[in-house]
């Protein structure tokens, strides 16, 4: 997910500028900011969204609306924004009528092919907002969603919903082996839902998600009548790319977490969110689990504790992080709780909003 680009695709008359009665901005005495239009454009700057301004302007370069009408407008725009902070990536203006049935007019995406192609576009989480019915279906047609501006929705409103909207996360993974479903709500606390067909690992996943403080639900399908080897992996593999997926651009989150006791077991665990980006590093080439101590027992139940570490590797690996867990003890229930517990606990502030902080924790702008 720290490739995905969250964009806003922005219309201007009517949501940016306000809209004269003749519905053509063509000069500077017809110029108005939209109410509330610079702070919301910020905050929502500030969360992360790339900004991309597109308008349908009937007729643009014609005797009826010459660019030199247009552009005094459109320079002062520019001016404004840019003396506030406020960057538009790129500015789409289509000319056509809608008689023209141009495939570039909103709501045809032809303006924004581009984005679409690119693999770099965060479905879940890029939005169009307009004023105009064409808007929302421009979002439908591109598949994101859609804000309509309106007398009863400003721009304080659109915004507070969406950056209100739960970090959630939803994986499918389905092989010949196993048939996984994953569910992840960040900060939506609820009593997790989890079926594996192995209890041990039930109660341990279980424990993973309350002292994360995250709502949880997992369902899994394996071939336990081999062992519980693919069962194991594969939940820890869709339990960290829904993780993942959650977390977005990771902007704002605590990024490390922490020590837990559990009886005469101790266990450790440092969590760093910092993502080994698979496509920038050459090194190991995939996320890090360390786990130092060993557990004195072969199986807990009907869990090998040979997959408790496999289980926390695979977890790393989706997950994009470095976790490493230090235990020791006797008893090694008590020490495979703890490892679970601890990496809980650990993940409880590394996932967690700091309100203050708005940015990707990392020097580099990109976890």
């Amino acid at each position: 997910m720290s490739g995905k680009i969250k964009y806003a695709f922005i219309d201007r008359d009517g949501t940016l500028i306000e809209e004269p009665a003749d519905e053509q901005i063509d000069s500077l005495d017809k110029f108005a900011l939209v109410s509330g239009v610079i702070p919301a454009l910020l905050r929502l700057q500030q969360a992360g969204y790339r900004l991309i301004m597109v308008s349908n302007q009937d007729g643009l370069g014609t005797d009826s609306f010459p660019q030199a009408d247009f552009d005094p407008p459109q320079q002062l725009l520019r001016q404004i924004l840019d003396s506030q902070g406020i960057h538009f990536a790129a500015e789409h203006f289509d000319p056509h009528v809608d008689a023209d049935h141009a495939p570039t007019r909103k709501p045809g995406i032809g303006m924004l092919l581009d984005y679409l192609r690119s693999g770099d576009m965060d479905f879940q989480r890029s939005v169009v907002i307009g004023d105009r019915q064409t808007d929302l279906q421009l979002a439908e047609n591109l598949g994101i969603q859609g804000y309509l501006l309106t007398a009863e929705q400003g721009w304080r409103d659109i915004v507070t919903a969406m950056l209100a909207t739960p970090r959630c996360g939803r994986v499918e993974r389905n092989t010949s082996e196993t048939a996984i479903k994953v569910e992840i709500n960040l900060d939506q606390m609820h009593k997790p839902k989890i079926t594996t067909g192995i209890g041990f690992f039930d109660h341990m996943l279980e424990q993973l998600a309350i002292h994360a403080n995250f709502g949880c639900r997992i369902q899994a399908q394996g071939d336990l009548h081999i062992d519980e080897h693919h069962t194991v992996e594969d939940v820890a593999l869709a339990l960290g790319q829904a993780l993942d997926q959650a977390l977005g651009d990771r902007r704002g989150v605590g990024r490390y977490g922490f020590v837990l006791p559990m009886d005469e077991a101790l266990a450790q665990t440092s969590i760093d969110m910092a993502a080994i980006d698979l496509a920038a590093v050459d090194l190991s080439g995939r996320p890090w689990f360390v786990l130092r101590g060993e557990l004195p027992d072969t199986r807990i139940g009907e869990l090998s504790t040979a997959m408790v570490q496999h289980f926390f590797h695979s977890l790393a690996q989706t997950l994009r992080a470095a976790i490493h867990i230090d235990i020791r003890g006797d008893n090694a229930h008590h020490m495979v709780e703890g490892m679970f517990k601890c990496c809980g606990r650990a993940l409880r502030p590394a996932l967690a909003v700091q309100a203050d902080e708005p940015a990707i924790p990392s020097s580099k702008g990109l976890l």
